[in-house]
């Protein structure tokens, strides 16, 4: 299982990791759902459980992921500001699906 991170995206986990709320928690990518070949995944601060692996990002984050979940296999999480400020958290092994 891994995870990879673009540089904004890292920048902007980082700052919201040192606000007070985030002590001693890391993020978690979640599955919202899964439809036809692809998934829709979202992030939330969390503690690891005993079904979790906690997984180190090319950026130096560490994620938590549900080691029983076969979407969370190969994570890219984005976060662009132009042309509007967006996340993007896809895996590409899966079918990729943009909506409009």
């Amino acid at each position: 299982m891994k995870v990879k991170v673009n540089r904004n995206a890292a920048k902007a986990l980082k700052k919201m990791l040192e606000q007070e709320e985030a002590q001693g928690k890391l993020y978690r990518v979640y599955v919202t759902s899964i439809h036809g070949d692809h998934a829709h995944y979202d992030l939330m601060l969390d503690t690891p459980t005993e079904n979790d692996v906690v997984v180190t990002s090319d950026k130096e984050i560490d994620f938590i992921l549900d080691k029983n979940e076969p979407a969370l296999n190969s994570i890219w999480i984005q976060y662009f500001q132009l042309p509007k400020e967006e996340w993007l958290i896809t895996n590409p092994t899966m079918g990729v699906h943009h909506h409009h």
